[in-house]
This record gives C-alpha cells, structure tokens and sequence, in this order.
C-alpha cells in the first residue's frame, strides 16, 4: 500500500468525519466567544503575525527534544548511566513543547475541511497518543520506576511521533496546508494590463478578473478602486464571492481569512501570507493593474 492509499484509507474513515464535524465548531465557537481578545488570541496562534504558521515552528520542540532522549537513552543502555539525567531532561523539554504544538495545531485544523480534516485528525490523534505515552515514561522515570519500562514506553512513543510527523508532511507537501496560495508559476503582470470596463463595476462591490494568467480581485468602496489576488492565500478561496467589509477589507467564504483592500496584509486569520497587492489605475475607460513593485512574487 502507497503512501497516497493510506492517506485515502484516513479520508474513508467515516468516524473520522463524525468526530471532525462536532469537534471543529466547538473550537471555532470558543474562540468566537472570546470576541475580540478570542479573535487576537486565534491569530496569534495561526501566526499572521509571523506571516508563517506557527505550528511546524513549536512542532520542532518536542520532535527535537524527543530524538534527543532517544540518543541518550540508547547511551544509557549501552550502559553509560551518566547519560539519563539528559534523557529525562530532553522528555520533559519535549512535553512541554508538545503543549504548544497542540494548542497551535488545533487551531490550525479548525481551518480546514474534508480530507485536509480527517488527515490532520489523525495526525492530532496520534500525536496526543505519543505524548500520553512520554508522559507515563516521565513520571516512571521521576518515581523511580523499572528503567527499561520507562525508556520502551519513550521509544513506543518517537515511533507513533514519526507517524504523526508523516502525516503533518503529507498535509503540507501534498494537500498544502499552511502554504501561500498565492504563489505560483504563472507571472504576475509587472506592467500595467487592462483587466474591465470602469463602468462595469458598481461602487460598493468586487468582481473577478484576469490579469493575463492571474485571477485578480477588484473592489470599489465609496468611489476607490482597490485590487488584490483573488485566490486566498489560506487555502485557494475565491474572495469575489466573500464579504466586502466596511473598512476597506474582504472576508474569503470558505475559512473567514480577513484582508486588508488597501495593501493586502492579514487582518485577520486562518490565513498568514499577505495577498499580492496591484496597483489601479483608469485608462481610457478601462481599469488596469499592475503588480505594485517589490511585492511579491
């Protein structure tokens, strides 16, 4: 069985699903319930204040730390004693990185839907099953427990953690979660195109629009005509069909990313890459963009 039939057998499993529909709105509504500070507090743990995912960041932590006791416990097995004090040591770096992980990792999973969901399910799953494990193996370790018990329950532990790291993988590399959707192989125009007559978009609206090979998003608010790329740089949402806010932002249907109009940045998560922000202007009648230099990509 290939990799790509273990991560379709994950997306089959209809518990998986189940447990994903109830749990996922329970996040989202603990967060919402804490209104603004909730909001502050999901962003941070999104990371659209790094303009990167927090998650993999804290995901180093215990990983880390846990390869390191899997070293030192082999040493100490070997018979070199000296080595357990830093074994215990690294597990309990690692136990408390994994708590970071958790809570940051969650709140990146309430932002995603069908496979994406089940596979980071999983990976949460098992992930909370290596850490209960590395907690037993802890406290044996701090009352003086049989040793080797201790140190199998850690090792039992890194192999269900690589498991999970497997799947984490998969969910960047494959299903490409946590990364810009905005970037991409088609050119972005460097100079001034022609995208829509200017008396084809109503003051107080957005509409859809290429710009050569690239969707653009154009919004009119109170007379000002704003442009952005319009795939969400979350998860490929189209933001034409999302809110256009009061304060010059737009809210994308599928996860509620919020962006600024006016240059692009994140207001507020899931999403945290910024949208590529063109410059407007009006020609003849027609509107034209152009990607505003030094921006990306």
């Amino acid at each position: 069985m290939n990799s790509e039939d273990v991560m379709d057998t994950i997306a089959k499993q209809e518990w998986l699903k189940a447990v994903g529909k109830k749990l996922q709105p329970t996040v989202i509504k603990a967060f919402e319930a804490g209104g603004e500070t909730g909001q502050k507090i999901k962003n941070f743990l999104h990371g659209t204040w790094l303009g990167h995912p927090l998650h993999p960041i804290i995901t180093d932590v215990p990983v880390g730390s846990w390869t390191a006791a899997v070293v030192l416990d082999a040493m100490e097995l070997s018979g070199q004693k000296k080595y357990a004090a830093g074994a215990d040591a690294a597990i309990a770096i690692g136990l408390a990185g994994a708590v970071g992980a958790a809570v940051s990792g969650i709140t990146d999973w309430s932002g995603t839907t069908q496979k994406r969901s089940q596979i980071g399910l999983m990976h949460g799953i098992l992930n909370v099953a290596a850490t209960a494990l590395y907690t037993t193996s802890y406290i044996m370790r701090k009352n003086k427990g049989p040793r080797k018990t201790a140190i199998g329950l850690a090792l039992l532990g890194y192999g269900i953690t690589s498991a999970a790291a497997y799947l984490g993988g998969h969910l960047v590399y494959v299903e490409q979660t946590g990364v810009d959707h905005t970037a991409t192989a088609a050119k972005y125009p460097k100079e001034f195109v022609a995208v829509l007559p200017e008396n084809e978009l109503a003051d107080n609206s957005m509409k859809r629009v290429q710009a050569g090979e690239i969707p653009v998003l154009l919004a009119k608010k109170n007379g000002e005509i704003f442009a952005i790329a319009h795939t969400c740089s979350h998860l490929g949402g189209p933001l034409s069909e999302g809110d256009l806010l009061d304060d010059n932002c737009v809210r994308c249907p599928w996860h509620g990313s919020v962006f600024s109009l006016e240059d692009g940045s994140v207001v507020d998560g899931p999403a945290t890459a910024p949208q590529p922000k063109f410059e407007v202007r009006t020609n003849n009648g027609q509107i034209e963009v152009r990607l505003i230099k030094n921006d990306k990509p």
